[in-house]
């Protein structure tokens, strides 16, 4: 019987896999403690000791406790959440569920990264929504700065974290070929 296995790419070690250009360096956050919460976002953010009501498309998020934006009533929470948090609905009417292990998230940073977002979506980061949560190169992503605005944070299913390697890898390869092509040319003599 045919291996069809043998036809997809090899999944990298994610704790050393590093993707680099000039203006450019794609790695894996490893360790990121996320959870998707619906609801009474208000009630939420006060007993995880979070303010506002997170951070949309393209927006800047600090620190390393915060809240981005994915639906009318559902946000992603980053960092520890400073209470007791088993899966679940609460009284206070809210749920969360543990999106740890289920997210895989990239951090792509540098000058090159509006290089990368035009390639990615037609989406202006100039004029980001509400929503964080959006179609990244071809799969589900939420997508926000972190820091400041060349640091990109995406967070996709963990299964697309190899199709979305692959695709930062081919954008990553052209952005050093054209780097190569704007040096000048070396003297031979």
């Amino acid at each position: 019987m045919r291996d069809l296995g043998t036809k997809w790419t090899a999944v990298p070690d994610w704790s050393n896999a590093v993707l680099e250009a000039p203006g450019l360096r794609v790695v894996t956050r490893l360790g990121l403690i996320q959870h998707l919460v619906s609801g009474d976002l208000k009630t939420f953010a006060a007993r995880a000791g979070l303010s506002g009501t997170g951070v949309g498309a393209f927006g800047l998020a600090d620190g390393d406790r915060y809240m981005v934006r994915v639906a009318r009533d559902r946000v992603l929470a980053v960092g520890d959440l400073r209470f007791e948090a088993p899966p679940g609905w609460r009284d206070a009417g809210f749920a969360v569920t543990p999106m740890s292990a289920g997210f895989h998230v990239f951090e792509i940073a540098g000058r090159s990264v509006p290089a990368v977002v035009s390639r990615a979506t037609t989406l202006d980061p100039g004029h980001g929504g509400p929503s964080a949560s959006m179609a990244f190169a071809g799969a589900q992503a939420i997508v926000y700065f972190h820091g400041d605005a060349q640091t990109l944070r995406l967070h996709v299913d963990r299964g697309m974290a190899a199709h979305l390697w692959v695709w930062l890898s081919a954008v990553v390869e052209t952005l050093r070929s054209k780097g190569d092509a704007e040096r000048p040319a070396a003297d031979d003599d």
